[in-house]
């Protein structure tokens, strides 16, 4: 499984659990997120996709212990295994 079809069963799962995961842009700020899940109620968490077994790069990185200091939920997902718990967990919070 590749990185894109990872990213679309990500997308799915959140859409039938009642959320959206839009993709996240941010020009002039690079190394954010690829994804924001959003769930009702105000959960919220921002999800870095990559292919199996892929890192994030040291800008990802440094923006996700960024977004953690801030108090937000951030995940890498390498393995599509990880998105019910993943999920699970972000609508806990």
């Amino acid at each position: 499984m590749n990185e894109k079809q990872i990213e679309q069963a990500l997308v799915r799962k959140v859409k039938a659990m009642g959320g959206i995961a839009p993709k996240f842009v941010s020009p002039g700020f690079d190394g954010m997120p690829d994804r924001l899940v959003l769930f009702p109620g105000g959960h919220i968490a921002f999800v870095e996709v990559k292919a199996p077994g892929k890192k994030p790069r040291a800008i990802q990185t440094a923006r996700h212990e960024m977004l953690r200091r801030m108090g937000f939920l951030v995940y890498v997902l390498d393995d599509p295994d990880q998105i019910g718990g993943m999920l699970d967990e972000i609508r806990a919070t």
